[in-house]
Formats: structure tokens, sequence, C-alpha cells
């Protein structure tokens, strides 16, 4: 099964091609998003792992319209989030966790944000990430998206989620069961 998956993780040449010339139209396009980046260099970096190369195409395939939004300068990555408009619609419906999930009795969702999450190689966006994510534009003006829940929260059977209301980025808190057509999760990468 793990063969499986891995052979899964691998897209072709021509999904690559497709995949690097979306990314840097929307690169170009928003500028804002990583002032003083070069997309050569970006490039590059992507061109060497094609892992993930394939988790960008599933955030884009979800939904997500990945891009880059910073450099670590101490890990020299790249760092992409979700900078859909709103909640990508293709993780939207889906409780917060495993334990979450597990403890509906009826109406479940197909799975859960940690388990999609972990499914496209990706990290839920902190509540940190998700401020920054919002300095760069206006995004979940009509939609929500969970985010990475602290640990004590958890505990408690919470779970929290953002939003953009009245001109202001809201962060709230529902129970790590409930689900939502217009919830679902933005994530980041480091390649």
């Amino acid at each position: 099964m793990n063969n499986m998956k891995t052979a899964q993780k691998v897209s072709s040449p021509k999904q690559h091609k497709d995949l690097l010339t979306t990314l840097k139209s929307r690169f170009e396009k928003n500028p804002n998003r990583h002032q003083g980046l070069d997309w050569a260099k970006v490039q590059a970096r992507l061109e060497g792992s094609p892992e993930k190369l394939w988790s960008l195409a599933e955030m884009e395939r979800t939904g997500g319209e990945p891009d880059v939004v910073g450099l670590d300068k101490t890990s020299g990555e790249y760092v992409f989030y979700d900078c859909s408009a709103e909640s990508p619609q293709g993780r939207t419906s889906l409780c917060y966790d495993r334990a979450a999930l597990d403890s509906r009795k009826e109406h479940k969702p197909k799975t859960s944000v940690v388990d999609l999450a972990a499914e496209l190689g990706v990290a839920l966006l902190t509540e940190a990430e998700y401020f920054d994510l919002q300095q760069l534009g206006e995004f979940d003006t009509k939609t929500s998206s969970w985010l990475q829940t602290p640990a004590e929260i958890r505990k408690l059977g919470g779970a929290i989620y953002g939003d953009r209301r009245y001109g202001r980025v809201f962060v709230g808190h529902n129970g790590a069961q409930s689900y939502y057509s217009g919830r679902g999760f933005r994530g980041s990468l480091r390649v």
C-alpha cells in the first residue's frame, strides 16, 4: 500500500510543466506577496523537489491557489500558502481531526482536516501565519478556514478557525467535530 501512495505522489513531466506555468503566472500577478524574490530561483528550487511539486499540484487541484509568500533565510526554503480568495472548495465539510471524526455518531464527513493535510503533504496554517496571510490581501470574507489548533484547546474538545469580517481578521472556535460547507483549511508548504 505504501508503494502505491508513493507512486501517486509523482506527477508527469507535463503536469510539472503546467503547474510551473500556473505558479509563475500567479507569482507575476501578485508581486506584493513576495517582494524581492526571484521566480527563476523559486523555479529552480521547485524543479529539484518533485514531491513538493506534487503537493503544490494537490493544493492547486483542491482550490488553494498556492503562491510564494516568503523565504526562510535560515533554511533557504521558499514558503507557499494557499492564497485563494475563499477557503479552498475542495477541502470543505471536514471536521478537525481523526478523534473528532471518530466521535461523530452520524453524518460523518469523508475525512478530517488534519488527515487530508497530511495526505496532501502540507501543514495547516497557524494562527500567526493566518494573520500574516491576511496582511497580503483580504481572504475568507465569505468563508472561514480551520487553523492549527493549540494542544490545550484541542484537549478541551475545541478547534480554531479564522475569517475576515467587517474589515477585521477574527479567530474563533468550534467543537472539533463540527464541519461546515463554508469552512475548509489553508495549507503551507516549504520548498
